[in-house]
């Protein structure tokens, strides 16, 4: 019997939306994008994941101009309230601006609006930098927009590499009652020993948090290619740290539609499961998603 599945990371966007699509071309993590500088839209989406068993899913933000961040939220619910996808939403909300608390409400309006995402992702290779510095969440003003997200209930995405895990677990331990997703198992570059080392020892001390959970999500995105021996280091070693309670599926469709269909994704995804008990299985596609979103 096919477990059912919660996508629990996907983008919709509007290209006119996007300066990172509709302006010069930028150079962004994920490699060479012209192949999706356009709309991606619900139906689109619902094409690629057709027969795979996909139930409700999450939209993230896909970094709308800072001034756009309650419309962004108020398309997805649009989308939602006539197609009935997505289910929950993660909007954006600069987290150092005083006034946040101010946008999370009006953020909070919008029924599937569940939390935040603002990239914090550092590295010492400058095409993968997003943040300024690598410690930039341990400012105090940011500190305290982060506290309003935990006063309402929201939860906070954590996108991190591993030599920022020190300084993210100093952040998670100071906010024990947020709920804390971090991205991407952790975003392993490689397996080199120099790269498997910090990320080893940065999950673990974050695995050690029961307030943080993690996404089986974007793990082809160093390697442009979705395979099994890519992606099974990193889920068997992730589910060991987190165990399957705090561990889920996330597409990070359409970034993946660059080197791989859904179908597939998702068939690698599942080989790399299939040793594992079915309760196991059954926490990664379905359950832990369903709880930490409240997918009811």
């Amino acid at each position: 019997m096919q477990i059912p599945i919660v996508d629990a990371h996907h983008h919709l966007w509007r290209k006119a939306d996007l300066p990172w699509l509709s302006g010069p071309m930028v150079p962004r993590i994920f490699g060479e994008y012209e192949a999706i500088r356009r709309d991606y839209l619900f139906d689109e989406f619902r094409q690629d994941m057709a027969d795979c068993g996909v139930v409700r899913s999450v939209y993230v933000q896909t970094n709308w101009p800072e001034a756009g961040a309650l419309e962004e939220v108020s398309w997805v619910q649009s989308v939602s309230n006539q197609h009935q996808f997505p289910h929950a939403s993660i909007g954006y909300a600069n987290l150092a601006d005083p006034q946040v608390g101010q946008l999370l409400d009006a953020q909070m309006a919008h029924p599937g609006f569940r939390g935040v995402r603002q990239q914090l992702h550092w590295h010492q290779n400058s095409l993968y930098r997003f943040a300024s510095a690598p410690d930039s969440f341990l400012d105090l003003q940011w500190q305290k927009g982060l506290a309003q997200v935990q006063e309402r209930g929201l939860i906070f995405e954590l996108q991190v590499f591993p030599n920022q895990m020190a300084h993210a677990l100093e952040l998670v331990r100071k906010f024990p009652q947020l709920t804390f997703v971090l991205l991407h198992a952790g975003m392993l570059v490689d397996f080199a020993p120099e790269t498997l080392r910090p990320w080893r020892e940065g999950m673990k001390a974050l695995a050690d948090c029961p307030n943080v959970c993690t996404k089986l999500s974007a793990l082809s995105t160093f390697a442009r290619r979705c395979d099994v021996d890519i992606w099974q280091p990193t889920v068997s070693e992730t589910l060991s740290m987190f165990g399957p309670e705090r561990c889920m599926f996330g597409s990070n469709f359409p970034v993946e539609k660059l080197w791989t269909s859904y179908a597939h994704l998702v068939d690698v995804m599942g080989q790399c499961l299939r040793e594992y008990p079915r309760d196991t299985q059954k926490a990664v596609w379905h359950d832990t998603a369903t709880r930490v979103y409240r997918l009811g």
